[in-house]
């Protein structure tokens, strides 16, 4: 899930539209803290001897109020345990303080200017989602079992069942061979690993690419076809709720309440825009009226194509094959007409997708108004959006509950400690049984409508 925040409010999209168009960035040196001033003077670091202030704590937060909030929430609980276990306080960092640009999310081009910070004085670089919950004491017995003077890559591992497209078929013959951090239980990096990387980043730029599925990518980036480290299993760094018994045994755990951003939007303030074309009239259409549809109080089909059985709507642009901006902009510009009711959101989403683009009224006023438009009909929609967006600095909000691709293609591990909002692709499932599983429940429809017109 995405959402698009803008001066007056916000709107979510689906997971790749972030991951495909941020550009990668390079972190703002004057936000740190030098660590001249933290850090005793330089001197190389013995096997086991770790203090807390060894440890570089970057949360991975976002800009929006709500996020910068639990961003600040954790790290007021890191300082407060450093207190009471009479240590020298951590560098704790929020990621979205760390440069202008709204592609920080992606960690990599931040390395050089970690390591150019703390490449000397420190041992660890600790990641950390904002629901992450830390036992500083016991990660710190944890961190000290690693030589630090060694590259390490820490965190809980995940793995493919079977080859996944959003890994691009990476490991096809054998899917469990690679093992990736699953971001909500904290990872780390010692660092000579970030030394080691900031020089191959200086050395060989990153390409000004889309990244899918962000854990994935750096632990292949890291691993380097088996140049470098592959992600070492720490089991004190657990996704298991934080008042479950057996977190007792954990270093890391996750926080055992949904994040309430604010009063529940009602769904008559949430205009849903269904796109579709003639040749899945027959089978998609039907599967949205059979489940997730039936929740909607405002709701139309557009098509290439009008159908009065349905009914859909033509829009008066041809259906592509791929891409879909032509249409995505057509609703777009429809959405502020005075054709459907007037509503402060809107939600588009694919016949084959629950749940896929949701805008605030404000963020398409702003994005028409700019006047970006498609280069073409089968343009893809998503990349255009986002280039559009982050040109108007309309920042994009990540949430891993909004899936691109089925729950096949993710990891058992990851969706088991989450509440998912959406997946996408009917193809080699059974969709209605998916949304049954997955969707069905309040709990899970609740997700969309925790926002306010300045948070979510």
């Amino acid at each position: 899930m995405l959402s698009i925040n803008s001066e007056n409010g916000y709107s979510v999209a689906r997971c790749f539209l972030l991951l495909s168009l941020m550009p990668l960035i390079t972190a703002k040196g004057n936000d740190v803290e030098s660590p001249k001033k933290i850090f005793d003077a330089d001197k190389p670091p013995s096997k086991s001897q770790l203090d807390l202030r060894d440890v570089v704590f970057v949360i991975q937060s976002q800009r929006n109020s709500f996020h910068v909030r639990q961003a600040e929430k954790l790290r007021k609980d890191l300082l407060l345990q450093t207190q009471a276990l009479q240590e020298s306080p951590p560098v704790i960092l929020l990621l979205h303080t760390l440069s202008d640009n709204e592609g920080d999310w992606s960690i990599l081009p931040l390395l050089p200017n970690l390591s150019s910070q703390f490449g000397k004085n420190s041992s660890w670089i600790m990641f950390l989602e904002e629901d992450t919950r830390v036992k500083l004491q016991k990660l710190h017995e944890v961190l000290k079992k690693f030589d630090r003077r060694k590259e390490w890559f820490l965190g809980k591992p995940l793995h493919d069942e079977e080859s996944t497209i959003i890994h691009h078929y990476a490991f096809s013959e054998n899917p469990a061979a690679f093992e990736y951090p699953d971001f909500s239980a904290g990872w780390a990096l010692s660092i000579p690993l970030v030394n080691r990387l900031t020089s191959k980043i200086e050395e060989e730029p990153l390409k000004s690419d889309f990244t899918i599925d962000l854990k994935h990518e750096v632990a292949l980036y890291i691993w380097e076809d088996r140049k470098g480290p592959r992600l070492t299993g720490v089991p004190e760094l657990c996704t298991i709720p934080e008042h479950n018994p057996r977190a007792q045994y954990c270093a890391t755990t996750v926080s055992s309440r949904s994040p309430l951003c604010g009063q529940p939007v009602k769904s008559d303030n949430i205009f849903v825009a269904v796109k579709t074309c003639k040749k899945f009239h027959s089978d998609r259409v039907p599967v949205v009226k059979k489940t997730w549809g039936k929740q909607a109080s405002l709701l139309e089909y557009y098509s290439d194509y009008a159908d009065p059985s349905i009914p859909t709507i033509n829009l008066g642009v041809p259906n592509t094959e791929r891409g879909h901006c032509g249409k995505t902009f057509a609703i777009l510009r429809r959405f502020l007409s005075n054709h459907v009711p007037n509503t402060d959101w809107l939600l588009i989403v694919d016949d084959d997708t629950l749940i896929r683009m949701v805008f605030s009224r404000e963020a398409v006023v702003q994005l028409l108004a700019s006047g970006c438009k498609c280069y073409s009909n089968d343009a893809p929609d998503d990349m255009v959006l986002g280039m559009c967006l982050n040109a108007l600095r309309v920042p994009v909000t990540h949430s891993p509950l909004f899936h691109q691709a089925r729950p096949e293609d993710y990891a058992k591990e990851f969706l088991a400690h989450q509440t998912p909002i959406s997946f996408h692709k009917h193809w080699n499932i059974d969709p209605i049984a998916v949304f049954n599983k997955w969707l069905k429940d309040d709990k899970h429809t609740e997700g969309l409508q925790k926002n306010t017109k300045d948070e979510l």
